[in-house]
């Protein structure tokens, strides 16, 4: 019994392009761009996301002297945060932002890999 050999030729597919790690608002850069000129003079904004809350998980935002070693570097209307390499499968896409309102005021997350958050905000799950 003689065996049919068949040869299947697939054209490579085109690699789809990955949307940006993390986009900042003009607003949340101009609000950082404050800070990094005043009280936090000499730091950066390290990004992370946690294990924490009803949810899941929680960003995590502190001050830090430098990036760390694996931090991605995102530069964005003239100012610059990092993103803590563990976290970056949680935020491609992200968009921070920054909102004042009446009874409150902060950075904000618009994360398209969020499948749903805490009935308090504190955390999210993928």
């Amino acid at each position: 019994m003689t065996r049919a050999s068949s040869t299947i030729s697939a054209s490579p597919r085109e690699k789809r392009a990955l949307p940006p790690l993390l986009r900042l608002t003009e607003a949340a850069a101009a609000r950082l761009a404050r800070l990094y000129a005043g009280a936090e003079q000499g730091r950066l904004l390290r990004i992370s996301v946690n294990t924490k809350g009803c949810s899941g998980h929680s960003y995590q935002l502190d001050w830090v002297e430098g990036p760390a070693e694996g931090d991605e570097v995102i530069t964005e209307h003239g100012v610059t945060v990092l993103v803590d390499r563990k976290a970056t499968l949680f935020l491609i896409g992200t968009v921070m932002d920054w909102r004042e309102d009446p009874l409150e005021q902060g950075f904000v997350f618009r994360n398209p890999n969020e499948k749903g958050r805490c009935g308090c905000g504190e955390s999210f799950i993928v």
